[in-house]
């Protein structure tokens, strides 16, 4: 994001005091995620067993939020996924954070909302073909909601410096038993990095409306697989209600990751 000399606003400074980096960072067992590697793989062993010689189970949040919530429903719906306005407007909105957090000069929502819009249609992106069947007025409809988050984020967020090394969409994929098993993960943001053994990630998700349960679950998912991937947890998981203006964060322990697990 190109930096601006003007002050922080007490809602930036705010967001900077929960999530930046202050005090002595955490610092976590080396064989941790081998550990929580064993837990999984132990408990995975019967359906890993029981899969055709060509067939692996993917898991994601949103599948685990189904199941966790209702399994007869789960079982139930086999409804296909429909591209709308309301499921479209956070990946661009995502998308413009993205361009924005590298635009070369002063970000402007909307011009960053529209350059999101037309990479997206222009791409091989899941919602591609939406956008160009889109009526103008479910474009305007989307770009108006769109404009809307991305303006929240930036009146949210200090700018963000390049040494916290930001990062977007971030994917995580992490395979079990032999890689019968996939989890994967794309993170809105992470700031910041591990050292050695010391936790200095933060994961963050973020939110519109009010908080739910399911977010901090969500969370945790990202934690784990993250331990597995890098061998070193996140220092903190936190999910960002971007209309309250206010991050519900929590520190990541050992008995957090292995209740995710």
């Amino acid at each position: 994001m190109a930096r601006s000399d003007a002050p922080l606003t007490p809602l930036q400074s705010e967001t900077l005091a929960v999530l930046g980096a202050t005090g002595d960072r955490p610092r976590f067992a080396e064989d941790l995620g081998d550990r929580l590697r064993a837990d999984l793989e132990g408990a995975l062993a019967t359906v890993a067993a029981n899969l055709a010689p060509d067939e692996t189970v993917n898991v994601n949040k949103h599948l685990l939020s189904q199941v966790h919530g209702c399994q007869v429903r789960f079982l139930a719906d086999d409804s296909p996924f429909e591209v709308t306005v309301a499921t479209a407007r956070g990946a661009v909105s995502h998308k413009a954070v993205e361009l924005g957090l590298h635009w070369p000069h002063e970000p402007h929502p909307l011009d960053l909302v529209d350059e999101a819009l037309a990479r997206l249609t222009e791409s091989d992106h899941w919602m591609s073909d939406f956008l160009q069947r889109a009526s103008e007025a479910d474009r305007a409809e989307l770009r108006a909601t769109s404009g809307d988050r991305v303006t929240k984020f930036f009146d949210c967020f200090p700018p963000l410096k390049n040494s916290w090394r930001p990062v977007t969409e971030s994917a995580l994929w992490v395979e079990l038993a032999n890689g019968r098993v996939i989890m994967r993960a794309k993170v809105d943001l992470t700031l910041g990095f591990p050292r050695g053994l010391e936790a200095g990630r933060v994961i963050i998700d973020l939110k519109t409306g009010s908080p739910r349960p399911v977010h901090r679950d969500d969370l945790r998912f990202y934690a784990l697989l993250e331990t597995l991937k890098q061998g070193v947890p996140p220092r903190l998981v936190a999910s960002f209600y971007l209309d309250s203006g206010r991050p519900h964060a929590e520190a990541v322990t050992e008995d957090l990751l292995f209740s995710a697990a």
